[in-house]
């Protein structure tokens, strides 16, 4: 999990390759979402966003969904992203974190991303975790977590 590389890009929107590995010695946020450029992922990815001044110095933030680079690079640009993006098509990172389920809409079955959101600490080890995330008020359940643990 931690050595995994996949492809992202950075804060400021150039294309790299990453590694949980990268951030050791840190707190990390996390997060998986199921699609670029839809109302839920949209609400939360500027949710993050709105609170980036919040979060940081005490952990960057790490959105990982199943789009291609591509897709994340327009997202990103759309909606004025301050945090890494990474891209899982092959779902190795959603499938360690085990977020990679079949889901059902309108009677029909798919596999797809849990949107979940874990905090690694320092160590690379997951300190908390929430799943099935409901987007309203997500993010400030995580500064929570983050302050009052801190």
């Amino acid at each position: 999990m931690l050595n995994l590389k996949l492809n992202g890009l950075d804060i400021n929107g150039e294309e790299k390759e990453f590694s949980l590995r990268d951030f050791s010695g840190q707190r990390v946020i996390l997060y998986f979402y199921p699609k670029d450029n839809t109302s839920g992922c949209t609400q939360e990815a500027c949710d993050f966003r709105d609170n980036i001044n919040r979060l940081t110095g005490i952990a960057p933030v790490i959105g990982v969904s199943p789009d291609s680079i591509k897709s994340h690079k327009s997202f990103k640009e759309k909606q004025g992203l301050n945090f890494i993006l990474l891209s899982d098509p092959e779902h190795k990172l959603a499938e360690s974190f085990d977020v990679w389920k079949e889901k059902s809409m309108y009677g029909r079955k798919y596999m797809g991303i849990e949107r979940s959101t874990f905090i690694i600490n320092a160590e690379g080890k997951i300190e908390k975790e929430w799943r099935k995330v409901k987007v309203k008020g997500h993010v400030d359940e995580v500064l929570w977590y983050l302050k009052e643990i801190k």
